[in-house]
């Protein structure tokens, strides 16, 4: 068990999970079941057990089902929610909106992603990083997904989606870190995405890279539940509380 950290984690669950249909159509993604219980359980039990004593759920569709489920605390965790409201604002727009709630520096997850690092050494490399923003990347070479990240002094170099290039060895790991300032020329209630917030911080310099040594794991696609949920059902109980 981790030291508490004072960094809480923004976790976006807000997407419309089409890549899961026909089972999304009813259940939001974190409350699709691997293992023998919600995947939202699975990452608040690892996140709890890695120091995170404060999440912000970043919702959207059907997120009331997540709220009702979980209610204002889970093993361990304090939960806030935040509604994208009438229109999904994309992964930086739910960012911004959740900044009352995040603080002057928060983790951002994914809602899919399943991270069991240590999460203390990452902030505390923020921290002496002295930027804006960290990404953590892991030196894929296109085994899991595309490598979409040049690293090197550790920093990030270039970080594109879209095109790939010959010099790009790892890949977006899918945990990060930022201050809160970062957003504040963003427009409140409007869609944007958090690739486009990192993308201007390498432009400016200001995003920091941690390389991490062990794989990341995923439920956002059918082969990536099948694969966490071998993984998680080998894992043994703990027999947590109960959200």
């Amino acid at each position: 068990m981790s030291a508490p950290l004072e960094i809480p984690v923004a976790i976006l669950a807000g997407g419309l999970a089409t890549r899961l249909r026909p089972i999304t159509e009813k259940i939001p993604k974190s409350l699709v079941p691997v293992a023998g219980k919600p995947f939202l359980a699975h990452q608040l039990e690892m996140l709890h057990a890695r120091g995170i004593r404060h999440a912000v759920l970043c919702i959207g569709y059907l997120g009331e089902m997540i709220q009702r489920d979980f209610g204002s605390e889970a093993f361990g965790i304090r939960l806030d929610f935040s509604f994208d409201g009438e229109k999904l604002l994309g992964t930086g727009g739910a960012i911004k909106r959740a900044l009352p709630k995040l603080g002057e520096e928060f983790f951002v997850l994914y809602g899919d992603s399943y991270l069991p690092i240590q999460y203390a050494p990452v902030a505390e490399a923020f921290q002496r990083s002295g930027k804006l923003g960290l990404m953590t990347v892991y030196r894929n070479e296109g085994k899991y997904d595309t490598s979409n990240v040049v690293f090197a002094d550790g920093e990030i170099k270039i970080y594109d989606k879209k095109n790939q290039l010959p010099a790009m060895r790892h890949i977006d790991y899918g945990l990060s870190l930022f201050k809160a300032p970062v957003f504040d020329t963003y427009p409140a209630d409007e869609k944007f995405d958090l690739a486009e917030v990192m993308g201007k911080l390498v432009r400016e310099r200001q995003l920091a890279g941690y390389e991490v040594p062990e794989r990341f794991y995923e439920m956002g696609s059918p082969a990536g539940l099948a694969e966490l949920e071998q993984l998680l059902a080998a894992k043994p109980s703990k027999q947590p509380k109960q959200p």
